[in-house]
């Protein structure tokens, strides 16, 4: 058998992986957050929208089969955890302020367009400020 030749990569490409690595994290984090945050489609819920379906719940709960009664107590974890949730506030200008820095770089490097960007919801002020217009791919 033929002895293998052993690959070095230079310290410039080992450097532009870890660049590479680190701009995906970045974008990665940003778009995550925008999915998190996105409204729902359909009725707004309301606090007391929520509070009715809770106390439905615990009326419906009482005269419940057993497996009627885990999916209710699950839509119940559910709803307490989406009110609880109403109330804060999400920053995403950390998140934003990364990715400006680095989508045009990454996108170019991807050959990602602003189409693709803007179909993930990433909003156009924030692809005008990293510098990627409706013409570029």
């Amino acid at each position: 058998m033929a002895e293998r030749k052993k690959r070095t990569v230079s310290d410039s490409h080992k450097q532009a992986m870890a660049q590479g690595r680190s701009q995906s994290r970045v974008v990665s984090t940003y778009l995550e957050a925008l999915e998190s945050h996105r409204p729902k489609r359909g009725r707004k819920r309301t606090p007391a929208s929520i509070d009715r379906r809770l106390g439905a719940i615990e009326t419906a709960l009482e005269a419940a089969s057993p497996i009627r009664r885990l999916s209710l107590v699950q839509e119940r974890l559910d709803l307490e955890r989406e009110r609880a949730a109403m109330g804060a506030s999400v920053d995403l200008s950390s998140y934003e302020q990364g990715f400006v820095e680095v989508a045009a770089e990454y996108g170019s490097r991807k050959g990602i367009t602003y189409t693709a960007w803007r179909s993930l919801g990433v909003p156009a002020p924030v692809l005008a400020k990293a510098g990627i217009s409706r013409t570029a791919g």
